[in-house]
């Protein structure tokens, strides 16, 4: 079997398992990542509390962390660390977590453009001379503004925040990558797969 229907098969096949029982039990957590430290192959996540991909509730603390399996093909992607817990376009606030408090932090900012229905591939986010996606999220010190693209909500947003943000490393305003692992044993990951940059139904 190789690496990609490996991640297909786990990625479905698990919560079968949980419910139904197998001969090896285990278990499965999933959350967002904010931390990952390449030296000591560990990574911190908030976790999933609906354990939803399409609607994630990324309000459980206080943050687990995991090390990475020491079977290098059971490791998928390696995750991308972000802050960014939520962004809500309506309400004009923002959900990062914050290191420093170990705790979630809603912020009021200004609305100062705001365009939907941007898909992965519209020319504001996908560069098709380069062939790539373009770098989110754009930090302007000197506006004291931020653009954000949220992929799962389709919308691309530049808002400004208050001056004392813009300490804050550009990664706040980014959201990690949707990570999920099988596990036995707390704190030591046996398979990673980072749903975010695994495309399942792709052959």
């Amino acid at each position: 079997m190789n690496m990609k229907s490996m991640w297909r098969t786990l990625l479905l096949a698990l919560p079968l398992m949980l419910l139904v029982g197998c001969s090896e039990p285990g278990k499965v957590d999933q959350g967002r990542v904010i931390k990952y430290d390449e030296a000591t192959k560990t990574f911190t996540m908030i976790r999933d509390k609906a354990n939803d991909t399409q609607n994630p509730d990324y309000t459980y603390l206080p943050p687990v962390s995991y090390q990475m399996p020491a079977d290098p093909n059971e490791i998928g992607p390696l995750p991308k660390a972000g802050g960014r817990m939520k962004i809500d376009n309506k309400k004009n606030q923002i959900t990062i977590f914050d290191p420093a408090t170990q705790n979630f932090k809603t912020i009021d900012f200004v609305m100062v453009d705001y365009k939907e229905n941007i898909d992965k591939n519209h020319p504001l986010v996908y560069d098709k001379e380069a062939d790539k996606a373009k770098k989110f999220p754009v930090v302007d010190k000197e506006k004291k503004t931020v653009t954000i693209y949220s992929g799962r909500q389709k919308t691309l947003s530049v808002i400004q925040l208050p001056e004392e943000y813009f300490s804050m490393p550009d990664s706040t305003w980014d959201a990690g990558d949707e990570a999920r692992v099988y596990y036995k044993e707390e704190g030591k990951a046996l398979r990673f797969m980072n749903i975010s940059k695994t495309n399942i139904f792709k052959k």
